[in-house]
């Protein structure tokens, strides 16, 4: 029996060496709501490389690891790969069979690991390009977290005021006709907003509305020539495009350079990194790439005729290309573009707080004005006639 391997091994994995005997796949229950996420493939990818570097065979290093899993979709898949890998199949056949779990990254990488011999050392590199594809994606999502939560809070709250507040001032207002005085074209247009929205039923147009254009924006996506459309408009928009385009980049460019140093054929490499882009208008760009590789010639020129790619990358891939080291070329390139999305983000952050509460301040201020302009109006009214 192989024995345990020490040190940073034993605290990676944890007590894989008590893992419970093997359960049922889960069955029943809400299978719908089943999903693996990114975190959890990780955590095994991880896991995988520590059981294989340890010498223990894959049959078991994958027993151990889904014994300890809950059941579930990752429980029950697991338990597959087990059963097709016992009966002779490769470990990146068996997972290839499982897109919904290991799709054709993972099962490439995998695939390259068992052609050289080193699937520990290619299971560690994925568990590590993983962990820093979710780095990036959290950063961002949590950075957009503030903005939203305080846009709606702010719409809520002066929905409440124009909804609520103001028809309370009503007889005010009518108070102020009464006199024979116009009311101010700011009053009268909250008025009118407060009523449509109360009286009118508007708040339930504006509720219907945010389905409807979710509705309009899939029907648009679903096509080739809207898809193509957005994805250009997410490139080019003001602010966030930048973001957008640096963090496409980042992602092909680690996604690239992690492959080719597995070992994945070029063409092959593409392909696999053209599925894992969400951009049209990026994966032009890689379509381009891999007909000029298919014609003998480079990269870099067809990266920097798209648009997207700044001086740097294609430069960096040049001299990649030069040196015989495009996979370390790109991997710098990569890091160097989650840095600047960070600060990206970071810096828009740090704008959009200011603004928000300059735009909240200001709504408020508008709303406060249009209800007391009238009450000023009849003061001075009252106080002249006196």
């Amino acid at each position: 029996m192989p024995a345990r391997a020490p040190g940073a091994r034993d605290s990676a994995l944890g007590t894989y060496a008590s893992a419970p005997a093997r359960k049922g796949g889960g069955a029943g229950g809400f299978r719908f709501l089943d999903r693996v996420d990114e975190e959890a493939l990780t955590r095994f990818t991880t896991q995988l490389s520590v059981l294989q570097d340890a010498g223990l065979p894959i049959v078991r290093c994958l027993k151990i690891l889904e014994g300890q899993m809950h059941p579930g979709l990752f429980k029950r898949t697991l338990m597959a790969v087990v059963e097709d890998v016992e009966a002779g199949s490769p470990l990146s056949e068996a997972l290839a069979k499982h897109p919904a779990v290991f799709d054709s990254l993972y099962c490439n990488m995998v695939k390259a690991g068992e052609a050289g011999g080193v699937l520990d050392t290619i299971l560690l590199r994925l568990a590590e390009f993983k962990e820093k594809s979710i780095r990036l994606r959290n950063r961002v999502k949590s950075a957009m977290i503030y903005p939203v939560v305080v846009l709606t809070l702010a719409g809520l709250i002066l929905a409440g005021i124009i909804m609520f507040v103001i028809p309370k001032f009503e007889q005010i207002f009518k108070e102020v006709g009464s006199k024979g005085l116009k009311l101010p074209a700011l009053t009268q247009a909250m008025q009118w907003f407060s009523g449509w929205l109360t009286k009118s039923y508007g708040w339930a147009y504006l509720v219907a509305a945010v389905p409807l254009l979710y509705g309009v924006y899939r029907l648009v996506a679903s096509t080739e020539a809207g898809k193509r459309w957005i994805d250009r408009f997410k490139l080019r928009a003001p602010v966030f495009g930048g973001i957008v385009r640096k963090t496409l980049v980042a992602r092909f460019a680690r996604t690239f350079g992690t492959l080719i140093s597995s070992g994945v054929p070029i063409l092959e490499a593409l392909n696999i990194v053209r599925g894992a882009i969400p951009n049209m208008i990026v994966q032009g760009a890689i379509d381009r790439v891999r007909d000029s590789i298919r014609e003998g010639e480079g990269i870099a020129a067809p990266l920097g005729s798209s648009g997207v790619f700044d001086d740097i990358v294609v430069n960096m891939v040049d001299v990649g290309e030069e040196t015989g080291e495009l996979d370390k070329m790109l991997i710098k390139v990569a890091d160097n573009y989650d840095e600047e999305v960070d600060n990206a983000v970071n810096g828009l952050v740090s704008i959009l707080q200011p603004l928000l509460i300059v735009l909240l301040g200001g709504a408020v201020f508008v709303i406060v004005l249009s209800v007391f302009l009238p009450m000023l109006q009849l003061i001075n009214t009252l106080g002249g006639g006196g």
